[in-house]
């Protein structure tokens, strides 16, 4: 890190408009950046130095059992519970439906005894069927690569390094599939965390405990190594390690909490666009050319490497590598063209999505100084309130003024209204159906803001605009929720998303990829359009690398490590296992 920080002068932040950035391709295109919940967790345990040590290692020479983890911070401590099973190959199942897995894991908050540990033994292996305490933070599994896997614990077995290049065509030992926080079976709610100096920022414990289980998959594959392959075993080269991170695999389930928290959504776009502005009203200072560039070209290296199944996001990374790979060769010259960093990026509107997401997302890399800062700042109230006094031409005036893309819906048209979501009986997970043709109709979820803000909207047109909105609601009590809702975040800098998820072409993936994208996945594979696979934390430093000299705090883009740097004699304690 920067031994000697800039200093710059800011002033009031002049923020992109809604309009821009709450369209649904725009936030399916989203990339992460240095707020994103991976990259600040990791400061966070680096600037307070949070250690972590083997508690208990207890797995069978074939890699079954128990592993715990000891989180010590400067306030408090906490302990990662890892259970491994032996499971069939059919058994090994990435949907929701899955009801066994190669591990599951708990975040604990204080001490594991006897006791507790029976305890979580017989429930944490269960996952949704099982009640745990409430001291658990996070509830989670995952399955095995098999292939990498197999293929890591077979080469350091046998004194050699694994191919780099079956690596990268998955990045990670484990894919999770459910990361659970917030009150789900028993555990703890958020309200516990709150005035906890730790995690009391949004889904700080859930990032922590895939951090960890992440050096847990590398002790895995070191200590099996060390099981078949004696004194001729070795350890992964640090490189690789650090190529290596988590996946994930997430589905539909995840579209709704962006529906059904709108402050919160409001809040992460809001913060975001304000560290951005703080960085777009800087001039375009040539000292910052080289880093940009070095930027953009790890960019397209990272878009070039990733390995997709899905045709549109394999045409979108083409596309985005053409165009920065345009931009790259303009840079000097549209520095020298525009007077801010601002002015830049508007005559770069019209490269891909993509390719302007990332351009952003590089851009917030050059001034650190400038964008940590707003990293605290992803809490929000989620109060919905609607004032006294106010009449129809109140809330009439805002939603014309903030939910315009609504009011524009003709949902008379069969393709405006063609979806509807409900809840899944066995695994109460939400589903897709076909208005008209599937069953469940009738439990549809309240998720179509577009269309409630339209009915909304057409009905306060029928009534006098000195009509107070109390008077209003008597008379339409089915209003009140959504008009609570409108008068919130219309009154908010970014608001609701701007999508009728209800339309026959809405593509959740667009919301997925936005959650994924705050929380700062990498590597976006869609596997179709209501699930997709991603990895988090690869190419971030491992444990014992967080507090050294060394830490840098640039490992956006991760890139597959070059055969220079694995011929180099780097040495790193990370990954191994005393037993």
């Amino acid at each position: 890190m920067d031994a000697h920080p800039t200093t710059y002068t800011t002033t009031q932040p002049t923020l992109r408009s809604a309009d821009i950035v709450m369209a649904p391709e725009r936030l399916g295109a989203m990339h992460q950046n240095r707020i994103s919940f991976v990259r600040s967790i990791i400061r966070k345990m680096a600037k307070q130095h949070w250690r972590v040590s083997k508690a208990d290692w207890q797995l069978s020479p074939q890699g079954f059992g128990h592993v715990t983890y000891k989180l010590t911070t400067p306030n408090h401590h906490y302990h990662l519970v890892v259970f491994c099973d032996d499971i069939a190959d059919e058994d090994r199942n990435d949907r929701v439906i899955a009801e066994r897995w190669d591990v599951t894991f708990a975040l604990v908050d204080g001490d594991v005894n006897v006791a507790l540990l029976e305890q979580l033994r017989a429930n944490v292996p269960l996952q949704e069927a099982g009640r745990n305490p409430n001291n658990v933070l996070v509830l989670a599994r995952a399955n095995k690569s098999v292939r990498v896997f197999e293929h890591i614990v077979r080469y350091l077995a046998k004194g050699e390094q694994p191919n780099p290049k079956e690596l990268a065509e998955v990045g990670y030992i484990l894919r999770t599939t459910a990361v659970y926080g917030n009150g789900k079976f028993g555990i703890a709610d958020f309200k516990r965390l709150e005035n906890n100096p730790d995690f009391n920022q949004s889904f700080s414990a859930q990032m922590c405990a895939v951090y960890l289980l992440r050096e847990f998959s590398l002790d895995w594959v070191h200590y099996l190594a060390v099981q078949q392959g004696g004194e001729h075993a070795t350890s992964l080269h640090p490189s690789l390690q650090r190529y290596l991170g988590v996946g994930n695999a997430t589905g539909l389930g995840m579209a709704p909490y962006l529906i059904n928290h709108p402050t919160i959504v409001d809040q992460w776009m809001t913060t975001r666009e304000q560290a951005l502005s703080a960085v777009l009203q800087h001039p375009t200072d040539d000292k910052q050319y080289s880093t940009l560039q070095a930027l953009l070209n790890k960019a397209t290296l990272h878009l070039q490497q990733v390995i997709t199944i899905n045709d549109q996001q394999r045409q979108f990374n083409a596309d985005a590598i053409a165009d920065l790979n345009h931009l790259t060769r303009q840079l000097p010259s549209l520095m020298t063209q525009h007077s801010s960093w601002r002015d830049l990026i508007q005559d770069c509107a019209d490269m891909s999505l993509e390719a302007q997401e990332i351009l952003l997302s590089c851009l917030m890399e050059v001034y650190p100084e400038l964008v940590d800062t707003y990293q605290e700042k992803m809490n929000s109230d989620e109060t919905l309130f609607l004032p006294s006094g106010k009449k129809v031409h109140d809330l009439q005036t805002t939603i014309e003024r903030a939910y315009q893309w609504a009011i524009d819906i003709d949902f008379n048209l069969a393709d405006n209204h063609y979806w509807f979501w409900y809840r899944s009986q066995d695994k109460e997970e939400p589903r897709l159906g076909v208005r008209g043709v599937e069953l469940g109709e009738d439990k549809a979820l309240p998720l179509d803001v577009a269309r409630q803000v339209n009915r909304l909207y057409q009905t306060l047109r029928q009534h006098e605009s000195e009509l107070s909105l109390a008077e209003f609601l008597v008379q339409h009590p089915q209003h009140r929720a959504i008009a609570r809702r409108v008068w919130t975040l219309g009154h908010k800098q970014m608001g609701d998303i701007q999508m009728n998820v209800l339309h026959k072409d809405a593509l959740p993936m667009h919301l997925l990829r936005c959650k994924l994208a705050v929380f700062g996945a990498t590597k976006f594979d869609p596997r179709s359009d209501r699930w997709v696979r991603v990895t988090f934390f690869q190419g971030a430093p491992l444990l014992d690398e967080i507090h050294n000299n060394t830490f840098q705090d640039n490992w956006i883009f991760p890139l597959l490590p070059s055969s220079e740097s694995l011929q180099s004699n780097e040495l790193s304690s990370g990954g191994n296992v005393s037993c």
